[in-house]
């Protein structure tokens, strides 16, 4: 009986769902909302998203091939290539043949986009803080660990 129950209140449609029902919409809002909250710190250090998210993403996992890149900041292809045009050109990557296939390269966080990076941090930081404010860390550790497991259940690479 319960999984017939479950069942049904998946084919309801969004209209009695409602949109805090809906996950997918409260994911894009929060992160809308996360970036917004960043944009003026992005824009006076001269960084879009998608370049926030290639330095970011960097600092934590250096030297990654470009592809693994594009996957793990959410960024089209196109649109990394952009940014890391951009980051080059300003001193803030670097590009490398990758040495295990030579038609590839890997990208590399400079000690100048290091300390810009440094500079975003303690602002990405509380962002990162006040979506948490109020929550438990076990409230916490539970939403990650289902996030966690979402990301598996739709992910199309193994990262």
């Amino acid at each position: 009986m319960a999984e017939s129950t479950d069942q049904n209140e998946y084919l309801r449609d969004l209209a009695e769902i409602g949109l805090e029902g809906y996950a997918p919409y409260l994911m894009n809002r929060i992160m809308g909302r996360y970036n917004a909250n960043l944009r003026k710190e992005m824009t006076a250090l001269g960084l879009s998203t998608a370049k926030m998210r290639a330095l970011a993403i960097l600092s934590a996992k250096d030297g990654l091939p470009i592809g693994t890149l594009g996957i793990y900041a959410v960024v089209e292809q196109s649109t990394l290539s952009r940014a890391l045009d951009g980051l080059q050109a300003d001193g803030l990557v670097r590009r490398e043949v990758d040495s295990d296939d030579q038609r590839s390269s890997r990208v590399y966080l400079t000690p100048e986009g290091r300390a810009v990076y440094d500079r975003l941090w303690p602002h990405m930081r509380a962002s990162h803080d006040r979506m948490f404010k109020g929550i438990s860390s076990a409230e916490r550790h539970a939403l990650l660990a289902t996030l966690n497991k979402m990301l598996t259940n739709i992910r199309i690479h193994e990262i």
